[in-house]
């Protein structure tokens, strides 16, 4: 609305009724509890444009050159002079322009402000980033450090009876879903009260010494590590088998038996690392869904991580913490698959680094 309109009657439709309010001020209250689905009345006036209803709440939602709903107040950008808020996020301007100056304000370490939050998106990404790298890389070793020896442990005993109950073990795990896996051993524990059900920390061991403070982290950590490796395990070292079964039956590994060396050698300095190289493209993905991937597990357990942060983002339509999510996602993306070039090159002889 233009400031010659702040005197016009509005209907403001609610989960407690609708309400006629005349804009006398550019903050309209809701009573607490209430949500707002629909404004009507007169649009804002432009020259030579016929005034229109106003759009619904749900379309405009997303729109904050509108309004924004802060704290539960309605605050009308047409209401004040200047429009502040168009000016902010460069709404006059085309997509590709809006786009190209997020970017570049991105760059610099700008992400805008948390409209649910109201708080700099910068420093809420920064405080939640390293909680979900501490659950990241801890379900990396865990997985990678089973995951691996037990693929090749089950490749040369291939159709053994540990062999089939692995497999079947594998199959179970690999259809399981997650939260479901998280909501069970969530169950265990509060039953048995060996590990901690919620949050990162305790209260006492954040006041206690580092050495107490480390322990304790690691002890609230191995319910929400437990539950993301179990199925990583079932499915990593499934691929590692295949892998190293194919491997094996390759003419140089033969060679290498009919030579006489032993079989420990053939195995570990011929054929794993061979094998071990498909596995090692697949940790770029792995680390990219470190955000998407520990989400609903973050939740489940309390854990303070991005992928819960990033919920609260999409359910409260937080526009600015959403791209700001998806920017670290391909980040991490890229980050994983040069970290994955990195240790093929270590791995296999035969890639070398080039400028």
């Amino acid at each position: 609305f233009s400031p010659a309109d702040l005197d016009k009657e509005v209907t403001l439709e609610t989960s407690a009724g609708p309400q006629n309010v005349v804009l006398k001020t550019t903050q309209v209250p809701l009573p607490e509890g209430t949500s707002l689905s629909k404004v009507s009345g007169k649009a804002p006036a432009e020259p030579g444009v016929a005034p229109k209803a106003a759009d619904t709440f749900t379309e405009m939602k997303l729109d904050p050159s509108t309004f924004a709903v802060v704290n539960g107040k309605f605050y009308f950008d047409q209401a004040v002079v200047g429009q502040p808020l168009k000016i902010e996020y460069s709404t006059p301007n085309p997509f590709h322009v809006r786009y190209l100056t997020w970017i570049a304000k991105f760059v610099q370490g700008d992400m805008g402000e948390s409209y649910a939050f109201k708080s700099p998106v910068a420093s809420l990404i920064l405080s939640r980033l390293g909680n979900t790298v501490i659950l990241g890389v801890a379900t990396l070793l865990v997985t990678w450090l089973v995951a691996i020896p037990l693929g090749i442990y089950l490749s040369v005993r291939q159709y053994s009876v540990v062999d089939q109950i692995s497999s079947a073990v594998s199959y179970f795990f690999m259809g399981f879903p997650d939260f479901f896996l998280a909501i069970l051993l969530l169950l265990v524990a509060a039953k048995t009260g060996w590990f901690p059900i919620g949050e990162m920390s305790s209260v006492k061991a954040a006041q206690a010494s580092f050495p107490v403070y480390v322990l304790d982290v690691l002890h609230h950590l191995i319910l929400p590590t437990l539950t993301l490796s179990l199925i990583s395990i079932a499915s990593l070292q499934r691929r590692m088998r295949a892998n190293m079964l194919d491997v094996l039956g390759e003419e140089y590994i033969k060679t290498a038996r009919a030579k006489g060396l032993s079989e420990r050698k053939v195995i570990y300095k011929h054929a794993v690392r061979n094998g071990i190289n498909p596995i090692i493209t697949l940790l770029g993905f792995e680390i990219a869904g470190l955000i998407s991937g520990a989400a609903f597990v973050e939740i489940i357990f309390s854990w303070p991580g991005l992928g819960n942060l990033m919920l609260q983002a999409l359910l409260g339509t937080d526009l600015n913490l959403v791209m700001a999510g998806l920017m670290i996602s391909t980040i991490m993306l890229l980050l994983g698959n040069l970290l994955a070039d990195l240790l093929l090159a270590f791995a296999d002889p035969r890639i070398k680094l080039e400028a």
